[in-house]
């Protein structure tokens, strides 16, 4: 298991893969840490009524290779939130998340997600039940704002108020989330990003760890954060270009590794769980960005995608025509070097 020492010191900077409804799943998160053994993994959000009256199991499990590994909790009931963030620390998890950044209207029905920046004071409460319930560290997700709480004052007295009961780490995703006009969708890309209040935040309060969310997409943008802000996560991205997470490796001084090292090490993974009945699709759904930007990236999409991968042995056909294509447009580029 990952120490506190490590994952609140070693690991800096922090950077981390944001939570990921249908996406950042345990599969996914075996896949992403081949890529870099730094990175933070947070689990989809996970409400405390799945856990407490659903299969806790099913939705706590994960894989020892995942760690660092957070488990971010929806909900909005302080002795609930308590109750689950002890099972998390029993099951092993390295830290828990607070959501309070989701738009969805599923969530919003339940007083879960962004709705609650309009209540500091209830979130400061599920906070400081959280924290006296485990000797983890529990963080807080948020965005800048929500529909008429749109200033930087109003983020700032959120931001206190919770920081009152010891929180000392929140991830802010830099755009709000107009709740009563836009679709869960349209509110991940609509409203703008506004990072020069997240960098103010941190000025106006370096005494907490301040990460930064929305929008980030190359190793020179997460550098340019790193100016101004403690940490940043990684969304979309990081799952459709997963090799962005290896590039980061640059950050700890490490040599990125070779995607058909990475498949190597992978096969392994997902022969066990097709053993244990796992659909294959399931699986490989989650390596198809392994190429992106590369030739040969759309083939191989196409070959694992759709249920055309039906057994290990299309992946190893796949793998092979892979490194053909990419063997074929370095020879190509290499007589086109030759020939100025």
């Amino acid at each position: 298991m990952m120490n506190l020492t490590a994952i609140e010191n070693k690991l800096q900077p922090r950077i981390s893969v944001a939570p990921m409804m249908d996406w950042t799943t345990k599969d996914y998160r075996f896949f992403a840490r081949l890529f870099n053994p730094n990175v933070i993994l947070y689990t989809e959000m996970v409400t405390t009524g799945a856990i407490l009256f659903g299969d806790a199991k099913r939705h706590l499990d994960f894989n020892q290779e995942e760690h660092p590994i957070v488990l971010q909790l929806g909900g909005s009931s302080p002795k609930d939130l308590a109750t689950c963030t002890q099972m998390a620390q029993d099951w092993g998890y390295d830290e828990v998340n607070l959501n309070v950044g989701c738009p969805s209207d599923r969530v919003q029905n339940n007083k879960i997600g962004a709705c609650l920046m309009a209540e500091p004071d209830l979130v400061a409460e599920c906070i400081a039940e959280m924290r006296n319930a485990v000797n983890i560290p529990v963080t807080v997700k948020h965005r800048i704002g929500i529909d008429e709480m749109q200033s930087y004052e109003e983020m700032l007295h959120f931001v206190d108020t919770v920081a009152k009961t010891g929180c000392d780490n929140f991830i802010v995703h830099a755009r709000i989330a107009l709740l009563k006009g836009l679709s869960p969708k349209e509110n991940r890309d609509v409203p703008p990003l506004r990072y020069e209040d997240v960098y103010r935040l941190k000025q106006d309060r370096p005494h907490l760890m301040i990460e930064i969310n929305g929008g980030i997409k190359t190793f020179a943008e997460t550098q340019q954060h790193l100016q101004h802000v403690d940490g940043v996560m990684i969304g979309r991205e990081a799952y459709h270009n997963p090799y962005l997470l290896a590039e980061l490796d640059q950050l700890w001084h490490l040599e990125a590794p070779d995607r058909f090292d990475l498949l190597d090490q992978m096969m392994p993974y997902i022969a066990q769980r097709v053993a244990e009945g796992a659909p294959l699709s399931i699986i490989t759904r989650h390596i198809l960005g392994l190429f992106q930007n590369l030739p040969g990236a759309r083939k191989w999409r196409q070959a694992l995608s759709g249920g055309n991968a039906k057994t290990l042995k299309d992946i190893e056909n796949a793998i092979l025509n892979m490194k053909a294509t990419l063997r074929r447009a370095e020879d190509e580029a290499q007589e086109y070097q030759s020939s100025l």
